[in-house]
């Protein structure tokens, strides 16, 4: 009888052991972890997604260990956006509205424009600015006259050219022109094709056996 009560006694007191080393291994799992977590004057289970009321560029999860959290870095808005918005509950700006960038000036869709007196442009509807730049003949002048909103240069004396290399002496264009008693010059007008590509001085003949001196002008 003695021997069956102490089994009894053995046998609870293995259980009792085994029930505590359960009881352990669970605090154990369990320990360091939380169910919530406190944000933005808000508590927040595990599991749960939030912004910072601080800054709506961070984002964060509630985890078993605390707060996961990670800042959303913005990209660069286009270069030709011309309207752009940020609203107070967004992290990022947003652009609202693109144009055409075009040496640093920003102009609207379908806007045309002048950059320069040589160029116009259009701001064509994929945003990307076309131009259009106007191809000057050769002026058939040596002193043309660049004039304000003007693209290309305009000879108010009319065609002309030099008498010679010195470059001293410019006479009009067209007829021939006695530029000293004994040498007669013509410099080439504008009919002549291909004359004012580079060539800035007249053909002069010199009248045979003559002194500059001589006061009769030869006809």
């Amino acid at each position: 009888m003695r021997t069956h009560r102490g089994c009894a006694v053995r046998a609870f007191q293995s259980l009792l052991a085994l029930a505590l080393s359960v009881q352990c291994a669970v605090t154990f799992s369990v320990a360091g972890q939380v169910n919530t977590c406190e944000a933005n004057g808000s508590v927040y289970y595990v599991g749960e997604w939030y912004f910072l009321d601080s800054d709506h560029c961070t984002q964060c999860e509630c985890t078993a260990e605390g707060s996961a959290c990670a800042r959303t870095e913005c990209t660069s808005l286009p270069a030709a956006c011309i309207h752009v918005s940020h609203y107070p509950t967004d992290c990022c700006p947003r652009c609202e509205k693109i144009g055409c960038e075009y040496r640093g000036e920003v102009y609207e869709l379908g806007q045309q424009f002048q950059p320069s007196e040589c160029e116009q442009c259009t701001c064509d509807s994929d945003g990307i600015a076309r131009c259009l730049v106007a191809d000057c003949a050769p002026p058939p002048c040596v002193n043309p006259v660049y004039e304000k909103g003007k693209c290309c240069p305009e000879c108010r004396e009319g065609p002309n050219c030099y008498t010679d290399a010195s470059r001293t002496q410019v006479i009009p264009g067209g007829e021939p022109v006695w530029i000293d008693s004994c040498t007669k010059c013509r410099c080439h007008d504008g009919q002549d094709a291909g004359y004012w590509e580079g060539n800035r001085v007249a053909t002069c003949a010199r009248v045979r056996n003559c002194r500059p001196e001589d006061e009769q002008q030869p006809n």
